[in-house]
């Protein structure tokens, strides 16, 4: 009875640990999953927006519904392409719609509109008007108008807004780059002002916002900028640009023209509108440098993976170490269910050698009584 109940034990172990294991299982696949690609931003975001449509089927006709009924057919666009991608059916009329709304805001009417708005003013009040900013910087005198307008601020004691300030003062020396290198440095000058103009707009998130005022307050000289700003005129920009590239400190810019590469590169695979998504949901530049990977990967889809996700788009938002119990409990219910099994065949196999010796004891004890009555006749 000992034996069967210590059998029965075990027995109930092994039970015990492989249910375990069956609830677990699927968990720590999960976070195992999620651990082995929190460095790969492309396969983190395909893990993490699997998951969301298997829990939720209707995001992607949610997504795009929301950002028809918001006049964004280019994030409208990104869910079909989504869609597509993940073979996942829309219907045709909602299609149609979305085809109709990127055609509308593609437009020459529209185009031209968004251009002017952003050129002449370099005030961006929607993110339409980005296209103009960054054409008005690249012919100068947009990064000499946003130096001009901060740098007299500055100079009268009113308040500067010292990150556009920087981020002008870089521009004019990466405009001047991008004519000796013949567009080589356009993603860089591209990316400066799509900052410089989310800043505008208030598009820029609070962690990336604190990271670039420290990166930008060293870059220029305010004393030699103040002077040039003095004797600055638009109708002289050689000598403008000249003066205020002498307040420049150059060897300072190097994280904001990373930072800037990074949003170019987010620009040129997703889009304008992509870009300012990152840059507003960003805490830092290695997000942004991860965003970009993201993009270049997925392209068109950036957009609406990032509205499903958010920052998860980017890194992992659940903690390691919660990702890692479930992997480690997992291993835990196996290595008891292999230790109960280790038990249980053990003590079968004992309780079947304590049997076989108990019947061969038997066997010899019925023989030797069988020859002492055959000796004693």
């Amino acid at each position: 009875m000992k034996a069967s109940w210590r059998i029965g034990l075990a027995l109930a172990a092994a039970a015990a640990s492989a249910g375990a294991f069956a609830v677990l299982w699927p968990h720590a696949r999960d976070a195992g999953t999620l651990l082995l690609a929190q460095d790969d931003p492309a396969q983190l975001s395909d893990i993490q927006v699997g998951s969301a449509l298997r829990n939720n089927q209707a995001v992607i006709a949610q997504g795009v519904s929301q950002a028809l009924d918001s006049h964004d057919a280019d994030l409208a666009k990104s869910f079909t392409d989504l869609a597509k991608d993940r073979n996942i059916a829309v219907q045709s009329d909602v299609t149609a719609r979305v085809d109709a709304a990127v055609a509308e805001e593609n437009s020459t009417a529209s185009t031209v509109k968004r251009f002017a708005t952003g050129l002449v003013t370099g005030e961006a009040d929607d993110v339409a008007s980005l296209s103009g900013t960054v054409a008005g910087d690249l012919f100068v005198f947009g990064d000499i108008r946003d130096v001009v307008r901060e740098g007299k601020r500055l100079a009268m004691g009113e308040n500067a807004d010292r990150l556009v300030l920087g981020l002008a003062s870089v521009g004019l020396a990466v405009t001047a780059a991008t004519y000796v290198s013949v567009g080589g440095a356009v993603p860089v000058r591209a990316g400066l002002s799509m900052v410089k103009d989310a800043r505008k707009v208030g598009r820029l998130g609070a962690g990336l916002t604190e990271w670039a005022g420290r990166s930008a307050r060293g870059v220029v000289d305010a004393p030699m900028l103040q002077q040039a700003v003095a004797t600055a005129s638009l109708a002289r920009p050689g000598q403008t640009i000249s003066a205020m590239k002498a307040a420049f400190k150059a060897e300072k810019a190097g994280a904001l023209v990373r930072l800037a590469k990074d949003v170019g590169r987010v620009g040129e695979k997703a889009g304008t509108k992509g870009a300012l998504d990152v840059l507003r949901i960003a805490d830092g530049p290695k997000d942004v440098a991860r965003a970009a990977r993201l993009a270049e990967s997925k392209g068109s889809q950036t957009r609406a993976i990032m509205k499903i996700l958010g920052r998860g788009a980017l890194l992992l938002t659940t903690g390691a170490f919660n990702l890692a119990w479930w992997v480690f409990a997992a291993l835990l219910s196996l290595f008891g269910f292999i230790a109960s099994i280790k038990a249980t065949t053990e003590r079968l196999t004992l309780s079947w050698i304590q049997r076989s010796k108990l019947r061969r004891a038997k066997r010899d004890l019925a023989a030797a009584q069988a020859r002492l009555s055959a000796q004693a006749t």
